[in-house]
């Protein structure tokens, strides 16, 4: 068995705070140091600055996700299930009647300014439109679809690397809905700065975790969300300097380059970003799942006395063979924490060129 390290139950603290600038010397200096690097290196790989950093993260979906129906009671104590068996969990709807719907407000209001006791959902299908014809239950605190949605997630993880154009990758995998197992289809998403408060190790059956503080506001956002995919999450970093400091720049490796025996993996879990020894025990090019092509297995003794082996929160931990950065931690197997499975750089790279 495996279990994803997604973190989805953090403790948000709401403040507010006006946006700042800063971080364009060090953007600069940054560019330079790959530019220099790149000029005087004999191999052609990409140049990455490698990760290990944790970070806060916040999408919003692109329409509001349906996750089931339930019965409505209406108000003469009747109850119907109007849209079972009409939308269907992991649908997007984007629209009812002739207004648009971005998220659960604009849902809301489509629902309470309709008159009529049926409407017509827009929806996203498995990458089609459809429109789909269901009752408005007229409850007694109002009308009501009798449908289960929701419109954001929020969770912990890891970047694992930033290239030369302010791009990062992280987690190494995509953030899917826990409800319907489903990959989230997201219109936008932010970065947000996080501290590490709790460590639970982790032990056969039962995978440990990252527990973090991640404060939404303004002034910890470090930059935007632009993909969800089956590799990981891709954006811009806009503040560098609060992520990425006194970091060089290392190859890519190709996955041909990449050979069992040892490696390390950078994380935080120690509260700084610190190097940990692994094994990489299996290398498998044609594997079915591309964020489940190396195998690896934790054999330094400050990380299994930390957290026992690999925890939620890790993904995305960057791992780095023969000075060249050759994957990330994606999984980890619940029966022996101090084994996981990680994904090549390149079928992360493949979103950022």
């Amino acid at each position: 068995m495996q279990k994803r390290w997604y973190r989805r139950s953090v403790l948000i603290l709401l403040i507010a705070f006006m946006l700042t600038g800063g971080g364009y010397c060090f953007l600069e200096w940054k560019q330079s140091l790959f530019e220099r690097e790149a000029s005087t290196s004999e191999v052609s790989d990409d140049l990455l600055i490698p990760g290990g950093m944790p970070i806060g993260i916040y999408m919003e979906t692109d329409g509001v996700m349906v996750l089931g129906t339930e019965a409505v009671e209406e108000k003469d104590g009747t109850t119907q299930e109007p849209a079972k068996n009409i939308v269907k969990a992991g649908d997007y709807i984007v629209g009812i009647n002739d207004e648009a719907v971005t998220d659960k407000k604009d849902l809301q209001r489509a629902v309470k300014s309709q008159e009529a006791q049926e409407v017509v959902l827009h929806l996203r299908r498995n990458e089609e439109y459809v429109d789909v014809k269901t009752k408005l239950v007229d409850a007694r605190d109002g009308k009501k679809l009798g449908i289960w949605v929701k419109d954001d997630e929020q969770g912990l993880g890891t970047v694992t690397f930033l290239d030369s154009k302010s791009r990062f990758g992280a987690l190494g995998h995509g953030i899917r809905d826990t409800d319907t197992s489903e990959l989230l289809e997201i219109r936008e998403g932010r970065l947000y700065t996080t501290s590490i408060q709790e460590i639970k190790k982790g032990k056969s059956g039962e995978p440990g975790g990252m527990e973090g503080i991640i404060v939404y506001n303004n002034y910890n956002i470090l930059g935007t969300i632009e993909q969800n995919t089956e590799s990981g999450i891709f954006g811009t970093i806009d503040r560098i300097d609060a992520l990425f400091s006194e970091q060089e720049a290392i190859p890519a490796a190709a996955p041909s380059d990449v050979h069992t025996g040892e490696a390390v993996i950078r994380c935080a879990v120690s509260g700084k970003v610190e190097e940990y020894k692994i094994r990489i025990t299996k290398v498998d090019l044609n594997a079915h799942e591309k964020n489940k092509t190396l195998v690896i297995e934790v054999t330094d003794e400050r990380l299994l006395e930390l957290t026992g082996g690999i925890v939620q929160g890790m993904s995305g931990s960057p791992i780095i063979q023969d000075g060249k950065l050759v994957g990330a931690v994606t999984h980890v197997f619940v029966q022996n924490a101090a084994k996981g499975y990680g994904i090549f750089i390149q079928d992360m790279l493949k979103y950022v060129g």
